[in-house]
């Protein structure tokens, strides 16, 4: 059974850094692409940014380029997302997302101006 499960949100001050992690099991980790979407208060879900499976090949949404960094561990099957320079519009549910329709359970991010 394919399962991800995420951890790492919570609530930051503006300016302020987190972690968040995604951790998989139930298929060949490193077989796919990762990636992290999110969901403002009253938007539309919005990608964020993936990470191929062998973690060579990544890509951002122009509004976290250069704040946000996607990594991977396939010894640990989890993905990162290290999110730097956090501002109020960063606040959202985070989710983690492979091919499929699988989604973990997603993580609140506030961040407090």
């Amino acid at each position: 059974e394919v399962q991800l499960v995420e951890s790492g949100g919570g609530l930051v001050q503006a300016g302020g850094s987190l972690r968040l992690s995604c951790t998989a099991s139930g298929f060949t980790f490193d077989g796919y692409a990762i990636g992290w979407f999110r969901q403002p208060p009253g938007k539309e879900r919005e990608w964020v940014a993936c990470i191929s499976g062998t973690g060579d090949s990544v890509n951002y949404a122009d509004t976290v380029k250069g704040r946000f960094t996607i990594s991977r561990d396939n010894a640990k099957n989890t993905v990162y997302l290290q999110m730097n320079s956090l501002n109020a519009e960063d606040t959202a549910a985070y989710d983690c997302y492979r091919s499929g329709g699988f989604w973990a359970q997603g993580t609140q991010v506030t961040v407090s101006s």
